[in-house]
């Protein structure tokens, strides 16, 4: 059954579209103000909250702030009503949670075809194993940008491609981004182009702020169309909150439209917590080696389990080439960390990690936060990772140098007797995880 919380203290107003819903099919749950409306929502977990954002002692903008601080109403969705149209309630609606912000007087038809719009996004726990409409039930994966530091196009680099760091994963009926560099707009077209009207819901997972992790949010296309819906998630910087730096790349001087002003409902939160879930997709954070706040995902999917460590550097690589072999509590603390690395990575299906330089050129590196190619494969293979991607390509390195890495890479492999699979990421390739039932056949990657 569909439900819809009412939150307004206009008794006459709470009547009418109560009954109004009713008739359309909804359950309707109605509160005066906003207290009994956030304790309604947190005992009821309702799909849509209809909340009005003038009422006395606690106004609209507190409800969606509440309700977007708790983590089981995540699936609802919050229209906000008003009387009055100023850009900067609407702004700031947006800012505080809302989805979806109406003027007063709203139409019957109107607020039943938003609402109708909205259901589908707006997933009850109980509902959220349902895929969305026209997502496969398996898990795919698709690289578009596999780039570090910046973007390197060029004839050199055709083949594996100039992009920085983006890759897109779609499980349990969930469009999932990781990361936002400028292979984030090669996404927005396609995503645009394959959706066409239908309304997007997605979420967007930073590892850190660093700008070639970001720089693709400006040109992503479905944030420029008012009915998508995008959830931005990672954790606070060093220096500035999520929301400051992410807003900050889209002001003037460096951009002319800023992140709060793009039609699309952008929500921004910060995690707290290392263990989360995005619809019945499971995902598990580790601090990575890098400098500044940066972390790694591990997303756990009904077929298989996914890990992306774009930027990182292996501790027992670091700790053992930077002069520190006669000091044991750092030898010992290195271990330690990898050991927990390890632990975490365990029997991963699918690890895309940070492999940007060769031994020799990591001997000039050092402490970079940056993961050397030897390093990589040895920590896949104490992991029993199935499938190793190298990923976070040097700016300076073309498509033959890093055909050269994979094969010093499958060669280490072949030495120590590994059953590990190793690639290079590149722009465009896609890969499908086998079902469970089948889970010893390879995955096999096409363009």
């Amino acid at each position: 059954m569909k439900t819809v919380l009412i939150i307004d203290d206009d008794s006459a107003y709470r009547k009418v579209t109560g009954e109004l819903l009713r008739q359309h099919g909804w359950e309707t749950l109605l509160a005066d103000e906003g207290d009994e409306g956030i304790r309604l929502a947190k005992a009821h977990r309702p799909q849509i909250i209809l909340c009005d954002l003038l009422m006395p002692r606690c106004n609209g903008f507190q409800v969606c702030r509440s309700l977007r601080a708790d983590e089981n109403l995540r699936n609802s969705r919050i229209v906000v009503t008003s009387g009055r149209d100023f850009a900067s309630d609407r702004q700031a609606a947006f800012a505080a949670g809302a989805d979806e912000y109406l003027t007063k007087p709203v139409g019957p038809g109107v607020l039943v075809k938003l609402l109708s719009s909205l259901i589908g996004s707006a997933a009850s726990p109980e509902q959220a194993a349902t895929p969305a409409t026209g997502l496969s039930t398996t898990t795919q994966l698709k690289f578009w940008g596999v780039r570090g530091s910046i973007p390197t196009p060029g004839p050199g680099t055709v083949f594996y491609g100039g992009n920085t760091s983006c890759v897109e994963i779609r499980a349990e009926g969930q469009i999932v981004i990781l990361d936002a560099g400028t292979g984030l707009r090669l996404l927005g077209r396609q995503l645009m182009s394959e959706f066409d009207d239908q309304a997007l819901d997605l979420t967007l997972l930073l590892t850190h702020t660093h700008w070639d992790h970001i720089q693709g949010l400006p040109f992503f296309l479905p944030v420029y169309k008012p009915r998508n819906h995008l959830l931005i998630l990672g954790y606070e910087g060093a220096r500035h909150g999520l929301d400051n730096v992410l807003t900050s790349q889209m002001e003037s001087p460096f951009f002319p439209i800023g992140l709060r002003e793009v039609p699309a409902n952008v929500r921004i939160e910060e995690l707290k917590e290392l263990s989360f879930t995005i619809g019945p997709v499971h995902v598990q954070a580790c601090f990575a080696n890098h400098p500044g706040i940066c972390v790694g995902y591990r997303l756990f999917t009904a077929a298989g389990s996914i890990a992306f460590f774009p930027d990182n550097e292996p501790y027992h690589g670091q700790s053992r080439q930077s002069g520190s072999a006669s000091d044991e509590a750092t030898l010992e603390f290195a271990r330690s960390q990898q050991s927990k690395l390890i632990d975490f990575l365990r029997g991963t299906d699918v690890l895309i990690m940070d492999s940007q330089y060769d031994r020799s050129e990591y001997q000039d590196h050092i402490g970079w936060g940056h993961g050397c190619l030897d390093d990589v494969v040895t920590l896949a293979l104490q992991a029993s990772v199935k499938r190793l991607f190298l990923f976070h390509h040097d700016p300076n390195h073309d498509d033959a140098k890093i055909e050269a890495m994979v094969a010093h890479a499958r060669k280490l492999v072949a030495e120590r007797d590994g059953n590990l699979t190793v690639e290079a990421a590149r722009e465009g390739a896609t890969l499908e995880l086998p079902a469970r039932a089948s889970a010893s056949a390879p995955a096999a990657v096409t363009v």
